[in-house]
């Protein structure tokens, strides 16, 4: 049987977005009444995880603003605000941007620039995160956990900078800022999951005015960065996770699979997470049996077997026969049913309805049952 996991955010209960938005906005609020809502929410989260069939687990990002812009809180260096670049794509059709805006459909929230050193403030949000996600997989028998963290390179997509000399210097030192959030994921005895959509979305988000060959070169001081971040860390507890923008569009911007696999497979990481369900690049299957050859043996493939940005709940037989492309090419073992992207990837804010989320979820689980 082919085990089940997802990329990490789910949907938030309102109570937890009033909460995470008051924090966000400077408001006053009860700190001891915040924490006990993070707890009681992170562990109907992983109820309802495991109730699906999800055996690999995680928080759903519960108290994090976003799965990027949560460091601003976390580290310092970070006030004001960053430039908005709005994805490629959605500029080639202006009326379907203006109608995502009027709709509510771009999610409104702060992106200070990087204007100071980046420095741990601690790891005191991220113990409290880590010791709900195990409460709460002890309390509904959850065997495996994974726990999200930003790459150096996200941060630097939607954090931008405005203090270091180049984009090299930022770089590092995020990534050495950001080394003790993830041994600290390690050595709890989670899994990490670094969200890396720098390696894919920006190259229509922030550097559409390269080339894909000038476009790589970039990716790969991020994939650079990230392995540094990483050193001394075991690979085989280590996920990342890799998208075109977890948003309804066009995506006729987006970069081929085949031209970021080679980034992707070097990264020191063993689980790959990647989109196939997105319309745009559900073809994209075929680079991975086309470059088998390629892709170490240690690497295990979690290819999104449903989609996140729409209402349909995939059939199980469909999940099925996505699962078994992958499965044909590297083996059961070496394959993970996931998601495309996150349900939750904003707080408040979210394409799919909560309860449908965990139907496809539940669908996810079912298909990949089946799958030999």
């Amino acid at each position: 049987m082919v085990k089940t996991t997802h990329v990490g955010s789910l949907p938030r209960t309102q109570k937890v977005v009033d909460f995470i938005f008051a924090r966000e906005n400077g408001k006053a609020y009860d700190q001891a009444a915040f924490d006990a809502a993070m707890t009681e929410a992170c562990s109907e989260t992983v109820r309802r995880q495991v109730a699906a069939g999800v055996d690999i687990v995680s928080d759903g990002e519960t108290s994090k603003i976003s799965y990027a812009t949560y460091v601003k809180d976390r580290y310092t260096g970070f006030d004001g605000d960053s430039p908005r670049n709005a994805p490629g794509d959605l500029k080639l059709f202006p009326t379907f941007l203006e109608r995502l805006a009027d709709d509510g459909g771009t999610p409104q929230y702060a992106r200070p620039m990087c204007v100071g050193p980046v420095k741990s403030k601690g790891q005191g949000e991220l113990e409290k995160d880590i010791a709900n996600l195990k409460a709460g997989m002890d309390e509904h028998g959850a065997s495996q956990g994974f726990m999200n963290a930003a790459s150096p390179g996200v941060i630097s997509l939607f954090l931008q900078n405005d203090f270091y000399a180049t984009r090299e210097e930022y770089l590092a030192a995020l990534a050495d800022a950001m080394r003790e959030e993830y041994r600290t994921i390690v050595e709890s005895g989670l899994h990490l999951q670094l969200d890396c959509p720098d390696l894919a979305l920006s190259r229509h988000m922030l550097f559409q005015d390269l080339s894909d060959d000038e476009f790589l070169k970039v990716a790969n001081t991020h994939v650079e960065a990230l392995n540094h971040a990483l050193d001394g860390i075991d690979p085989s507890k280590v996920r990342v996770h890799i998208c075109w923008g977890n948003y309804e569009g066009p995506h006729v911007c987006d970069i081929d699979m085949d031209k970021v696999f080679g980034t992707l497979m070097n990264t020191a990481a063993d689980y790959l997470l990647f989109e196939t369900s997105n319309p745009r690049h559900a073809h994209e299957w075929t680079v991975f049996r086309d470059r088998a050859a390629e892709i170490p043996e240690s690497k295990i493939l979690v290819p999104g077997v449903v989609d996140t940005t729409t209402n349909f709940v995939e059939h199980p037989a469909l999940v099925t026969e996505r699962v078994q492309k992958f499965t044909n090419i590297v083996g059961p073992d070496r394959v993970v049913a996931g998601s495309d992207c996150g349900f939750g990837t904003f707080a408040g804010f979210g394409a799919v309805d909560p309860e449908i989320a965990y139907a496809k979820l539940t669908s996810l689980c079912d298909g990949a049952k089946a799958a030999r």
